[in-house]
Parts: structure tokens; sequence; C-alpha cells
């Protein structure tokens, strides 16, 4: 694709030659003359002597004589719209593979592309231009909506509900029974499992990540939200829209996230815990069971999570113990001389 051609289907000016071939893309500092790279403010010296064959950065750039520029407000915004140009999506092939094993209740729009050693079970519905990739698991009642893409080897227990372009890794597992348990005469007794998952348009669940059912009810994760890796969602969570969580996340039974709140790496939230809309948490931290964690984007750290100043105070002051001790230990000498005379 050349220059022109990517800047036009980008709705972006350009600046340069407007016939150099694109076909890959690469950070600045390795970008290659068939490149397109993107910069930033703090990336703007080292695009200066990049070898990329076009610069997406904004107007304030200021490139060398033969460089060619698309300019945008937002470059890596710009550059992930022309990533999806330069890299689309492996076209769908519809139709069902030889080995798969479909129910004859199960019901697949003719559009969809059902790959090898695939289940359905007994009265599934799969929406159209669904793609579901080898070795999947889909089981009864499951509805998956149009346009969703399930990577090799995910699994969706019975009366799991998927909304329109949902996107799940290998290794989802979503609808898996809720850690539930009732201690009876000396022994932990299942809580059945009863409720279901629902999941809303436009999720993206990343691999090995799981999505339990609800005790009762339902477990739901709502529109555009995001997950990355070896997430954990206990049963009977509510997580709202736009909500990003990311990798070895685990969120207990019952915990509320409401819409666009932003969670870091290996965060660990207790039961009925409600984190606001909005709100911030810091990679490791920690919620405690039933508390609520502000919105509002004040970024919040530690455990118990608490706002980021405080939580450095805090560090700050564990640093200053020794000294402090020495200090003491200093006074006490002190002291002991001054009783002695």
């Amino acid at each position: 694709m050349t220059v022109s051609e990517l800047a036009g289907r980008l709705g972006l000016r350009f600046e340069g030659n407007a016939k150099a071939e694109i076909s890959g893309a690469a950070p600045v500092e390795s970008a290659s003359a068939i490149d397109i790279a993107f910069a930033g403010p703090k990336a703007f010296a080292a695009a200066q002597s990049s070898s990329a064959g076009c610069i997406i950065a904004t107007a304030d750039y200021q490139p060398p004589e033969h460089q060619t520029v698309i300019r945008a407000d937002n470059p890596r915004r710009a550059f992930a719209a022309a990533l999806q140009l330069l890299f689309p999506p492996e076209p769908l092939s519809p139709g069902i593979h030889e080995t798969a094993l479909i129910a004859p209740s199960a019901t697949i729009d003719e559009s969809c592309d059902i790959g090898p050693f695939v289940t359905i079970g007994p009265g599934a519905v799969i929406d159209p231009t669904c793609r579901i990739e080898a070795g999947c698991r889909i089981g009864s009642g499951v509805r998956i909506g149009a346009g969703s893409h399930l990577h090799p080897n995910v699994t969706l227990y019975a009366g799991t509900v998927l909304g329109k372009s949902v996107v799940l890794h290998t290794g989802v597992v979503i609808g898996a029974d809720g850690f539930g348990f009732v201690p009876t005469g000396g022994r932990w007794e299942k809580f059945p499992q009863v409720g279901h998952v629902e999941i809303g348009d436009h999720v993206e669940i990343g691999a090995n990540s799981c999505v339990d059912r609800a005790a009762l009810g339902v477990t739901l994760i709502g529109e555009g939200t995001k997950l990355d890796n070896m997430v954990h969602i206990g049963h009977n969570c509510r997580i709202g829209r736009h909500v990003v969580i990311a990798a070895q996340t685990g969120l207990s039974g019952g915990v509320i996230v409401e819409d666009h709140a932003i969670i870091g790496g290996q965060v660990g939230i207790g039961d009925k815990a409600r984190i606001e809309s909005g709100a911030v948490l810091g990679s490791g931290s920690g919620v405690l069971t039933s508390k609520v964690v502000h919105g509002g984007g004040t970024v919040m750290w530690g455990t118990p999570a608490r706002p980021l100043k405080e939580h450095l105070e805090g560090l700050a002051n564990i640093r200053r113990l020794p000294a402090l001790r020495a200090e003491l230990e200093e006074l006490r000498r002190r002291v002991k001389e001054l009783e002695e005379k």
C-alpha cells in the first residue's frame, strides 16, 4: 500500500513521497524503508534518524528533508488504525469442518467458520460471521453473537451468552463453577452453581482467563471491557462497560467494578468489594472484602489500596526505619549514661 493510499484511508494528510510502498510496521528505532512507525514527543529525536518509510507524528514534529510523514493528532491511535489496514484478519472460510461434532438441535448460521474438532452442544445458537477455531467446546444452550471470534481451545459452559464481536483467546474458560462451598459437619460441601455468564458486545478476553458462572443469577461483563491474560473473574461479579483489567488479577465472588475502571496486573480484590466508575488500581494492589474504592481518577496503590501519595509516603517511612532505629539506640545510650551519672 502506498503512503498516499494509506493516508487517504486513514483520512489524514501526508508530506513527502506519495508513492512510497508500505508493507510492514516497526518501532522507529528499527524500522526499515518498507515500514511505518509512529512517534510521540519523547521519540522525536529517534524518529528524525529513523529509516522508516513513513512516520506518523503530530504537527509539531520537524522531519528531516528526506522523510515522509503522516500527520495525526494522536499518532498512536492512527498507527493502530494503520496496522488494521496493513494486517487485516484472515478472511472467513464459511463452513463446518468435517471433524466437528454438532448437536442436531444446534443452530449455526451458514456464514460461520467452524474449525476442526469443535464440539457444539444441543440448543446452541451461533450467529452470523463467527469464527470458532480448532478444539473449542461449546456447551448446551450457549449463544454466540455475530462476528465473534473464538481462538483454539476455548470452552464455553452451558448457558453462556456472548454478545457481538467478542474475542476469546486460547484457553479461555467461560462459565465454570464458582468457588462456592458450605462447611457441613467438619467438611466442605459444594454449593450448587446454577447461574450463568453473560458477556457484552466488543469484549476481549486474554489467554487462559476464567470467568465463573454465578451461583444464582448471572456473572456479567459489560460492553467493550478488555481482560488481559490469566485474569480470574469469580462468581456473581458484575463488571461494567469499558473496564480494563491487566494480567494475573483475581476478583473474588460478588465484586462490582463500575464503568471505565482501570485495574493493573496482579491485583487481588476481596468478596463483595466495589470499584467505582473511573477508579484506577495500580499493579499489585489489594482490596479487602466489602471495601469501596472510590472513582474519579485517583490512582490507588498498595495493600490495602490507598491513594498513591499515601502509599509512597508509607514506603518512604519504611525506608527511614533503619536510621530511626539507630537514632533511638543512640538516645537510649545517652539516657543510660545520664542515669549512671
